[in-house]
């Protein structure tokens, strides 16, 4: 089986392809530039491995949450490929994709949202399967979910933001962060590559992105008040 995964959510722009269990992925540093990279990107990563559009069994993608600019152009190159390969897709939570890098079993994910936010999902794995222990949700660090027992490991841009909130909120509990972790196309490819083998494939209509936040700015007032 090949899989196509893009990934646009943070400031990192990154594609990956997964063959029956083998990934390959290009990763850059974008800022604000994903939608100049991201085509040349997907070409190279095709080109290197000798697999054309038409040659794969579907595409996933980040779906968020995290920048409304950054999942919208993951969503929309995906479909548009996808539409024209007439290829099925699948989304993945980008929160779930940094569980899944992180290489640990009991995981809280954590992006910052900014406005003083971050975007929180608590995560286990059992037997190589994710259990979503908390939803994604948009909320101040000081009043994240709850989880019980420690042994839980903190990772992404939330912790390196928000971290004296946050350490405090999970005093005790957490084995180790990584604040640096972003969520990255390998990642997607991997929980895509399952969510295929289990028939999950949607209509690339139908793969829609997870926003969270329909507000993307404070207003000066705001901003004022602090």
């Amino acid at each position: 089986m090949r899989i196509l995964a893009l990934e646009t959510s943070t400031e990192y722009c990154s594609v990956a392809l997964w063959q029956d269990g083998t990934v390959v992925e290009r990763c850059e540093l974008a800022g604000q530039k994903h939608s100049e990279l991201l085509m040349g990107m997907l070409d190279a990563l095709l080109c290197e491995a000798s697999v054309k559009l038409t040659q794969l069994d579907g595409i996933a993608f980040g779906m968020g949450p995290g920048s409304f600019t950054g999942v919208r152009i993951a969503c929309g190159v995906t479909q548009g490929l996808a539409l024209g390969a007439n290829l099925p897709v699948v989304v993945v939570c980008t929160l779930q994709a940094l569980a899944e890098a992180s290489g640990k079993s009991r995981v809280i994910a954590a992006l910052d949202a900014r406005m003083g936010e971050v975007y929180h999902a608590v995560y286990e794995k059992h037997d190589d399967v994710w259990t979503a222990v908390s939803e994604p949700c948009l909320c101040k660090p000081e009043d994240a979910p709850s989880v019980s027992g420690d042994n839980w490991f903190g990772a992404g841009s939330g912790f390196a933001i928000h971290g004296v909130a946050l350490d405090e909120r999970y005093a005790g509990q957490l084995r180790g962060v990584d604040g640096a972790a972003v969520p990255q196309a390998a990642a997607i490819a991997a929980l895509g590559a399952a969510q295929f083998a289990l028939g999950r494939g949607v209509d690339a209509a139908e793969a829609l992105p997870l926003y969270l936040r329909d507000k993307v700015a404070l207003k000066t007032s705001e901003r004022a008040k602090g």
